[in-house]
């Protein structure tokens, strides 16, 4: 692929990161990384180190939609009700397509976790902070760059909370032959 960092949505993620004093390094690749799964092949790391950024919206009293922008660990998936009691939202639902695209500037598969079009609120999974780096997409579904989970939400002016579907754990912990 040819230089990725001269893509104006690649370059609109990079100068957003340049604001805050941080220097990326994009990877592009000539397939896309547009699935969590592709991304971790790509890159060779675990499921959960890769940022998804999900897309959700609210409807505001005027009419139009608030853009809130979930940075959920790749493993993992939105609970909507926890993401609507995090951001005080009732309504709030999965943009479309044309929404994502229209509210962040980005297509999906590509949408990155700073460089938005216009403010946009971002919630973070605090899973993402097991890994000492996780990837996020750069604004094309072919390109990624890696980053520390505390520089992200730095860098996303991201609020931390719990808004993904609970884990099934087994209540079967006790081996009953082990039992006197």
């Amino acid at each position: 692929m040819s230089d990725p960092t001269a893509h104006p949505a690649v370059r609109r993620v990079i100068d957003a990161a340049l604001r805050k004093g941080v220097t990326l390094e994009i990877r592009a690749f000539d397939d896309s990384t547009h699935t969590a799964a592709e991304a971790a092949r790509a890159v060779g790391a675990d499921l959960g180190q890769i940022v998804k950024s999900l897309v959700f919206v609210a409807p505001q009293d005027e009419g139009s939609l608030e853009a809130i922008v979930c940075l959920v660990s790749g493993s993992n998936r939105v609970d909507v009700a926890r993401l609507a009691a995090v951001t005080g939202q009732r309504d709030i639902r999965r943009a479309s397509a044309r929404e994502a695209n229209d509210l962040t500037g980005f297509v999906i598969g590509g949408i990155p976790p700073i460089g938005f079009a216009q403010p946009v609120r971002v919630i973070m999974d605090p899973d993402l902070g097991r890994y000492p780096t996780v990837w996020a997409a750069a604004g094309l579904p072919t390109a990624v760059f890696a980053v520390p989970p505390a520089t992200l939400s730095i860098l996303a002016n991201a609020t931390v909370a719990p808004i993904t579907e609970e884990r099934a754990v087994s209540t079967s912990t006790i081996d009953p032959a082990a039992t006197p």
